[in-house]
């Protein structure tokens, strides 16, 4: 079956068309939404596979539900075309790792496990700030401007209120957390499609969703009992994510060979700042495709 490739993308263009050069494969598909953002979309074409950008295109924000509702319309679209094997989210500065030829046997091997991260230590009190409290502007939440300190100010205020008064939402709710790039089969897919106005409910105005809401409906429903690996460091979901150099780091010419001898299948972050490694690492891959 084939793979949906679902990518949301807001700047770095010349990276993407990389990213969209090393997934051109007739095993396939791949879907982008552009960020409401950009003023003009690039030029984009494939030899191999179908190309869909999403005219709907939202303003995604930092911590805010639009992230979610970006996902959930790659997801509806993709699904409503084709039930494919699995339907990896990435972000527009990712690379795949390995050959399309890798991927498709590695995900053929482990058809029916889901690649999610999932944090496995005790999230509780993070979750019961971000997930349990109603929080306002959330879109302005990395905004300079003048207004900037006073939405801070109502924000905490806000969130302090709630506190002092007990006002608790979700309370009934085992949260997860963990990276929010994955890796899903269809089924789950169809799952996470069929709770939309639940995830609507109970995400909305809240704080971060997007790293929240994959990992809590799979945690608390029978799709658990399909995650890959439960171990630390992203292998859940087979992303090579660097936390401990950078927010995340971004990779180097330097880091080549951690890369490419890595066992993840894909990587995060890239930034056309360092072509280099762009291209060595898209020269290397689509050589073995």
């Amino acid at each position: 079956m084939k793979h949906a490739y679902l990518i949301i993308a807001h700047n770095e263009l010349e990276l993407l068309k990389n990213l969209i050069s090393i997934l051109d494969d007739e095993r396939n598909d791949i879907y982008i939404h552009f960020d409401a953002k950009l003023n003009k979309l690039p030029e984009l074409s494939v030899n191999k596979s179908k190309l869909y950008i999403l005219e709907k295109r939202i303003n995604v924000c930092w911590a805010d539900f639009s992230v979610v509702e970006a996902e959930l319309a790659l997801l509806r679209a993709a699904y409503s075309n084709n039930h494919y094997a699995y339907y990896h989210l990435l972000s527009g500065v990712d690379l795949p790792l390995k050959s399309q030829d890798y991927i498709h046997t590695f995900f053929d091997k482990n058809a029916g496990k889901e690649f999610i991260d999932i944090c496995l230590y005790d999230v509780s009190s993070e979750m019961e700030r971000k997930m349990m409290r109603w929080h306002l502007f959330r879109k302005d939440f990395k905004n300079v401007g003048k207004f900037a300190l006073i939405t801070r100010l109502m924000r905490a205020t806000f969130i302090r209120i709630q506190e002092c008064l007990g006002i608790k939402r979700n309370k009934h709710i085992n949260f997860r957390k963990g990276s929010q790039w994955a890796s899903i089969t269809s089924d789950f897919t169809e799952f996470l499609l069929s709770r939309e106005n639940i995830i609507r409910k109970v995400y909305s105005h809240t704080f971060c969703p997007d790293e929240v809401f994959i990992q809590t409906e799979c945690w608390n429903s029978k799709f658990r009992q399909k995650l890959y690996d439960y171990s630390p460091n992203y292998r859940g979901h087979m992303r090579l994510i660097d936390w401990r150099r950078g927010n995340p780091y971004v990779w180097r010419d330097e880091d080549y060979d951690e890369l490419i001898h890595s066992d993840r299948i894909f990587a995060r972050k890239f930034s056309s700042k360092y072509m280099g490694i762009v291209r060595k690492i898209t020269d290397a891959v689509c050589r073995k495709n």
